[in-house]
């Protein structure tokens, strides 16, 4: 299983340099975890730099996997990573979804870089 970071997600809608990296994971949407939380992030950038239309459009591409909605179990242990390593609330959210399901968290936010279970690039520019 695999959870993409919203990082990954916008570099990979944009079709950004990093995209290579992230395509094996969004494309693999039966293997693919969608945190909640992702859907916002990736949305509201969407909105802001290219309108209602190119939002619905990223939403429906990333619908296509299995969204995971913000649980007890996920909130508890986004609780735990957080505070163990000081991530920000959207980062550990990610991340508790991918531990709680056993999933690869794909990401170039250097706040995921070490962690267990992650699979971390640099950004490209």
């Amino acid at each position: 299983m695999n959870v993409v970071d919203s990082s990954g997600w916008l570099e990979y809608l944009a079709d950004a340099p990093g995209a290579d990296f992230f395509a094996p994971a969004i494309e693999d949407t039966e293997a693919l975890l969608v945190p909640s939380i992702c859907l916002l992030e990736v949305a509201r950038n969407i909105f802001r730099q290219r309108g209602e239309d190119a939002t619905i459009q990223a939403l429906a591409l990333m619908q296509q996997a299995r969204v995971i909605d913000l649980v007890p179990e996920v909130i508890q242990a986004a609780a735990r990573f957080g505070a163990e390593h000081r991530l920000p609330l959207a980062d550990s959210v990610v991340y508790a979804t991918g531990r709680v399901h056993g999933a690869l968290v794909w990401t170039q936010d250097s706040d995921f870089e070490g962690l267990e279970g992650v699979r971390y690039t640099p950004k490209r520019t």
